[in-house]
């Protein structure tokens, strides 16, 4: 009964700091990244498409992107795909690839994205602590339907709370290399 409970627990852990790696992956830290493209879709043919799936996406230096579509004529509707798209760069449409430059991040932009960044790391630390909560209510059920003695249910508790730590220190230390990274110029 304990352990698929420390493994339900630590499974939905995982979860929670895998997510706030994906998330972090998006935040833009003033240099080119191709994971800042994903949220670009295209209309391929009626399909709204991820960008990195009619086109090769490349960056040939820190400070912006090189976009060869498979197809020429899918050059208008990328370019229009990013115009639409919140990522604040302008396309260059040269009528073979289309060039975006990462435009330089102000300090005040840069605290504004610690503090959303900062947002984040606190919603995975929130799910982190709701996989302990779940853990232990389940725990508590085990011991109160007498599955499990109050000794174990204490120890489990206690190996619970010392793999929830574990993971807040772990989304803490990627917190601090995220907000190092935003505001290094």
């Amino acid at each position: 009964m304990i352990e698929p409970v420390k493994k339900s627990a630590k499974d939905a852990m995982d979860k929670a700091v895998n997510a706030l790696v994906e998330q972090l992956k998006k935040v833009r830290t003033g240099r080119a990244q191709i994971s800042m493209l994903d949220n670009v879709r295209v209309n391929y043919y009626g399909n709204l498409t991820p960008l990195n799936q009619v086109s090769a996406i490349s960056t040939p230096d820190a400070k912006s992107f090189l976009i060869a579509p498979w197809e020429a004529q899918m050059l208008k509707e990328i370019e229009q795909s990013i115009i639409k798209s919140d990522l604040g760069m302008s396309p260059i449409n040269d009528g073979k690839v289309i060039r975006l430059k990462v435009p330089d991040l102000t300090e005040e932009r840069r605290k504004e994205m610690v503090k959303n960044t900062k947002k984040v790391v606190e919603d995975a630390k929130v799910a982190v602590r709701m996989a302990r909560r779940d853990a232990n209510e389940a725990l508590k059920k085990g011991l109160k339907d007498k599955a499990i003695s109050e000794d174990d249910n204490k120890r489990a508790e206690a190996e619970i709370q010392k793999t929830t730590d574990q993971y807040i220190e772990k989304i803490d230390k990627l917190a601090a290399e995220k907000e190092k990274e935003i505001m290094t110029i």
